[in-house]
């Protein structure tokens, strides 16, 4: 029983860490471009994010500033959340 113990405990620590990896990033910028019919949103720097099925318009422009919280899915940039900020 103790065999499996120290395998069990080394294996939960490990998933623990692999899952603090993947946190969702924030980043603020300005929106360079903004196409709700590709659910696409660029920035002036140039990064690109995806925007999800169930994104709602805040009401974005170009040249305003924004917040976004995202995650990489599948090699692409999405955005989680969108905020217009000051």
């Amino acid at each position: 029983m103790r065999a499996l113990l120290i395998p069990a405990a080394f294996a939960a620590i490990l998933s623990t860490a692999t899952i603090g990896l993947a946190a969702t990033q924030q980043v603020n910028g300005t929106v360079k471009s903004f196409d709700l019919k590709a659910m696409t949103l660029t920035l002036n720097d140039g990064s690109q994010y995806a925007l999800p099925k169930n994104f709602k318009d805040p009401g974005l422009k170009v040249g305003e500033k924004i917040a976004i919280s995202w995650d990489m899915n599948n090699g692409k940039k999405v955005a989680e959340t969108v905020t217009i900020t000051q």
